[in-house]
């Protein structure tokens, strides 16, 4: 079999990389064993702000004007809903956190992001005396569905091997790979966590990061928005509602702990005061950096070695920016932004 490019791994990066391929006609095959789960326990907001110091969202605008049509055209061509607009409301809980949001919503990069208005509280069930400011141009990517539906339509594309990547038998030509019985021109590491079994791209300085949520049953809510305060509080259907997440960076099992349950629900419950049920808990281990930038580029010894990693919490709108970057580095032979190639840790 002759493909252009063998994938390693389908969460966000892995896909976002498909789509670029998909969208310029190159062939490609994927592997995934699906041993790591960072992608499929992730909550899926795309939020431009980051609301605990009322800052904007590196490249954010950048990032949401390619992400956005990258999920429309997969919604469009697999017949399935992902992109769910919503509010993202930030709790305040002074008038001094009121008087920084105000500050912060004049500022050029933030003005089209944080309404001026401050939201009155009008759920009985929220403690929030100060009232919310309103985060505009938000929502949430159903990554769970995403996943599962691509992998499916890969699957019955012949497109997908649902098994574990051997490096042993990688033969790497100067201008080919050679893996099993497929011939490609490179190889994309899209890998996560699991990047740090990878020979070739395990010394780069990702931070495991793992993070647990919860889903729980709260009929008595009613909420129709995103609430930060704390923890993300993120309504699903039928009353259900994801909370999250933890962070930990000690234990990097996938294994659900009591001690991440505790914290959450200690947090979850100085913000609500009605009845709920956990009705499912969840970790994942995050592919973090310790910039807080992706990681991205090729092999120094092996130039059809190419990673795509390090998306940390915001995967979901940083995937497609970064995932075409990385194609045009490689087709269109455009220089990757410094701030994501792998060589800025080159000393």
């Amino acid at each position: 079999m002759q493909v252009d490019y063998i994938i390693v791994g389908i969460g966000i990066a892995g896909i976002s990389f498909c789509e670029q391929l998909r969208a310029h006609e190159k062939r490609f095959v994927v592997y995934d064993n699906a041993s790591q789960q960072s992608s499929t326990v992730a909550g899926g907001l795309y939020n431009p702000v980051v609301l605990k110091r009322f800052t904007s969202v590196w490249k954010s605008t950048e990032q949401l004007e390619i992400a956005l049509p990258v999920y429309a055209n997969i919604e469009k061509r697999l017949k399935v809903k992902l992109d769910y607009k919503i509010s993202v409301y930030r709790k305040f809980a002074s008038l001094e956190e009121q008087n920084d949001w105000f500050t912060a919503s004049d500022k050029p990069l933030l003005t089209r992001y944080l309404s001026p208005i401050v939201i009155k509280n009008d759920n009985k069930f929220i403690d929030g005396n100060f009232g919310f400011g309103e985060v505009l141009e938000t929502g949430r990517i159903d990554v769970k569905t995403l996943i599962d539906i691509y992998k499916a339509d890969l699957l019955a594309n012949k497109l997908l091997f649902e098994e574990p990547f051997n490096y042993d038998t990688i033969q790497i030509q100067e201008n080919a790979i050679t893996y099993k019985n497929i011939d490609a021109k490179y190889v994309v590491f899209a890998e996560g966590f699991g990047v740090k079994k990878n020979p070739y791209f395990k010394n780069l300085p990702l931070v495991p990061a793992k993070g647990e949520l919860l889903t729980i049953h709260a009929p008595e809510l009613k909420m129709d928005f995103v609430l930060k305060a704390g923890v993300f509080l993120i309504p699903l259907d039928n009353d259900l509602y994801i909370v999250g997440a933890t962070y930990e960076w000690k234990d990097l099992s996938h294994d659900t702990t009591n001690k991440a349950k505790e914290e959450l629900l200690s947090k979850l419950n100085k913000l609500i005061n009605c009845p709920f049920e956990v009705v499912n808990q969840v970790a994942g281990i995050r592919p973090t950096v310790k910039d807080r930038r992706p990681l991205v580029g090729r092999h120094k010894s092996h130039k059809n070695l190419l990673v795509l990693n390090g998306l940390g919490t915001r995967g979901v709108m940083i995937g497609p920016y970064v995932a075409k970057q990385l194609y045009d580095f490689v087709e269109n032979s455009l220089p990757l932004q410094s701030d994501i190639d792998i060589n800025r840790f080159e000393n």
